[in-house]
């Protein structure tokens, strides 16, 4: 099969709806691929060609049939669409329709038909001519952008001027609004999954010769929000609304990232973010409330979050380059004041667009399975209770709840310390039953449960981060600092804790304070559990606020 790609972005490479282009031919390889036929691939970028507009002089139908008298590029235009199966036409919206450079190709299309009036009906207009060649089963899909926060609406003369010379229905589109985001590095996140629904759209037009309605629907759906992308697209001019004047750079930015803030996270608490962007010295406040964001310069709101930051470093941060959470680990920034802003980030800007993508994808994916710390605490907890109790027959009890935890807890991933657990549980179990004593079982339990914690601080993530990870973006955690050091320093306190717990039952034991041993063993994990609940909002906004680094 051969495609001719014509791009008639006045931009060429620089093109962004050639980035959808490029990606509905990345999907298309993949259908072919799948179905084993061959491809070749043409571009044609307009901007470097020469093509002069039409002069009108019916030359190519009287004197020459079939050849303009202009000679230039346009010869090997026909040629080539000739040639091709598949022709893609990309073009950006240029005051309602296609732009200048493109247009003069298309103008120019006159030696590929008949003078002679014709009577065919292909769907649109009164009147007709014939082709001069042989057109039929040539396919055509039309790729372009807007400036607009929808292409709805803003075709009407593109679709008009296609269903004149290809026929009304004879063309797929695939047009898109928001265009200008596709080059802003910042936004990559959500630009690129709106591409990768495009690849997709090749890949099914390539398997089937049409879009499916569930990716067409996809394609349609907007960016972001309007309210959130007219302000993006009015604070990207970089000029003043009130007073025509430019503004600086790190302004600009900061209007933008307030644009992003989601309103539907508002949570009843009215936030003031202040950006001072240290290697300026420009400090900018951020009004985050029910009815959306403003961005203040005066200094004069209390702010509840500051952020200090080179503006390098946070504008690095945006486009993906370095992960916010990785610079804040390594200080590269600090943060000062309300740090429950930080940890809910994704949640305040983004969009609303994005989270009904994302739960669209969810819907028709099946479940994840995470791993569950659950998992791991059933088997020991079942063991210390019912072996204290009755040696042999809390061990056979708690080998029975062993058998069933697979099943007890079968949405969840079973991970290497859920089944070293329950096999280091079931051998205590059964040296309890066959000994019928079940206080040294259950000491050696302490002192081993102790040592999985302490051990797992060997390796590439603290026991506790290999369940909690999945809060923190999966295996994106582990170049997060912060999360890194939180959670060992966690397993070294769990660990610490429990092998110092063997150590005082025995102690205890040996001298017949049983009593005062069920009081210890149970008050102290409590306590424990809750110095981890504030050590682990505590100490990331302790060293986010560079306490640690001031100190050293």
């Amino acid at each position: 099969m051969k495609i001719l790609l014509i791009n008639g972005s006045p931009k060429g490479k620089g093109s962004n709806s050639l980035k959808l282009a490029y990606s509905f031919l990345e999907g298309f390889k993949d259908g072919c691929a799948r179905k084993g036929e061959d491809l070749s691939i043409e571009e044609l970028h307009v901007a470097s060609m020469k093509i002069g507009a039409c002069k009108g002089c019916f030359a190519c139908w009287k004197k020459t049939p079939g050849i303009c008298c202009i000679k230039d590029d346009m010869q090997a235009v026909i040629e080539k669409q000739l040639e091709a199966d598949l022709i893609l036409w990309s073009f950006p919206l240029y005051y309602f329709n296609v732009p200048g450079i493109l247009k003069n190709l298309i103008d120019r299309q006159l030696p590929m038909s008949l003078p002679f009036m014709s009577a065919r009906q292909n769907g649109c207009g009164s009147g007709s001519h014939d082709a001069r060649y042989d057109m039929e089963g040539k396919r055509h899909v039309l790729i372009s952008t807007c400036g607009f926060y929808s292409a709805d609406g803003n075709y009407d003369s593109v679709l008009r001027m296609f269903d004149h010379f290809l026929g009304k229905g004879n063309y797929t589109t695939i047009f898109c609004g928001q265009g200008e985001l596709f080059r802003v590095k910042e936004l990559s996140a959500r630009t690129d999954e709106y591409l990768a629904e495009v690849k997709r759209a090749g890949s099914e037009y390539a398997m089937t010769g049409e879009i499916s309605e569930k990716t067409d629907e996809i394609l349609h759906t907007l960016l972001y929000p309007r309210d959130i992308f007219e302000k993006m697209a009015d604070a990207s001019w970089g000029i003043s609304k009130t007073t025509g004047e430019k503004e600086p750079d790190d302004l600009v930015f900061t209007r933008q990232m307030a644009a992003l803030y989601n309103k539907d996270a508002y949570d009843g608490k009215e936030r003031v973010l202040e950006m001072h962007f240290t290697d300026l010295d420009h400090t900018y406040q951020i009004r985050l409330g029910k009815e959306g964001s403003e961005v203040v310069t005066d200094g004069r709101l209390s702010s509840t979050t500051r952020i200090d930051t080179p503006f390098t470093v946070w504008s690095a941060i945006s486009r993906g380059e370095i992960g916010g959470a990785e610079a804040l680990g390594k200080q590269m920034y600090t943060v000062s004041g309300d740090f429950s802003l930080m940890i809910d980030w994704d949640k305040f800007f983004e969009s609303t667009a994005a989270v009904q993508e994302a739960e669209k994808k969810s819907q028709n994916t099946v479940e994840q399975k995470i791993p569950s710390m659950t998992t791991m605490l059933i088997p020991w907890i079942t063991f210390w209770i019912a072996v204290s109790m009755n040696a042999k027959a809390g061990a056979v009890i708690t080998l029975l709840v062993i058998a069933a935890v697979p099943l007890i807890m079968r949405k969840h991933e079973l991970i290497i310390w859920d089944q070293l657990s329950m096999a280091a549980v079931a051998i205590l179990s059964a040296a309890a039953n066959i000994t019928g004593n079940g206080d040294i079982p259950t000491n050696i339990g302490y002192l081993i449960f102790g040592l999985f914690w302490l051990l797992s601080c060997l390796t590439k993530e603290p026991l506790c981060a290999a369940y909690v990870k999945y809060n923190y973006g999966g295996e994106r955690a582990h170049q997060n600092p912060l999360f890194m050091k939180t959670n060992g320093i966690l397993a070294m306190a769990w660990g610490s804790l429990y092998v110092l717990t063997a150590i005082w039952t025995f102690l205890l034991r040996k001298a017949g304070l049983g009593n005062v041993l069920l009081l210890v063993n149970n008050l102290i994990p409590v306590w424990m559990g809750l110095f981890t609940v504030w050590f682990e909002k505590w100490y990331p906004a302790w060293m986010a606020g560079g306490k640690a680094g001031r100190r050293r």
